[in-house]
């Protein structure tokens, strides 16, 4: 007797497939048959789940998407305050700390996905979160330091990769595990949004 796949199963290996690959050679450069053939489908078996690379890029970030919308929910429903706000970021970090590929994804394929809905519809997310982070009327040093707490929390993987480059180079300190490494980035993030609210007057 034959085992089926269940068809979510199917879809999130499609996933997985896809993202490898466009980690490896870029979204543009990644065809629907390249992502089949390393499934081992057909292309058929592989449009009864997606009709396109967009559709499948839009389950990606269906996928990163949802601890950032389960945080934006939990934000919306508090009345501000700077336990709010750090609350928020520690939330942000805890969701990302298994989509670092998804992210790396992201950065690397920027000029590619920028116009697509689904890139867009992430824009937005991070955008909402963003204003959450920085209160009612903020300032411009208010909404630059938000950004910053946010855009911290990933940055470390840029660097760690970063610094897989540069192994060569001899005189580079070494990296300190991953769990190190997140909660790094989020005293840093945390930091930088300690003074969210208290913009100096030329602000």
């Amino acid at each position: 007797m034959t085992t089926q796949t269940p068809r979510g199963d199917t879809r999130e290996r499609i996933l997985d497939v896809a993202l490898e690959l466009f980690v490896e050679h870029g979204y543009e450069k990644t065809s629907l048959r390249e992502i089949a053939d390393r499934l081992g489908v057909t292309k058929a078996a592989l449009y009864y789940h997606f009709r396109t690379k967009e559709d499948i890029l839009a389950g990606i970030v269906a996928r990163i998407s949802e601890p950032i919308e389960q945080t934006i929910a939990w934000g919306q429903q508090q009345e501000y305050s700077p336990e709010v706000r750090d609350e928020i970021l520690r939330r942000f970090a805890e969701g990302m700390a298994d989509r670092q590929p998804i992210l790396r994804f992201f950065h690397e394929n920027q000029p590619a996905i920028r116009e697509l809905e689904a890139g867009n519809a992430f824009k937005e997310r991070i955008m909402m979160l963003t204003r959450l982070m920085q209160g009612p009327n903020p300032s411009f040093e208010d909404r630059v330091r938000a950004t910053v707490a946010l855009m911290t929390i990933n940055v470390a993987a840029f660097v760690a990769d970063a610094h897989d480059r540069e192994e060569c180079v001899s005189d580079l300190p070494g990296l300190p595990d991953e769990v190190t490494r997140r909660e790094t980035a989020l005293r840093i993030g945390l930091d930088v949004a300690e003074r969210i609210g208290k913009a100096t007057a030329g602000a």
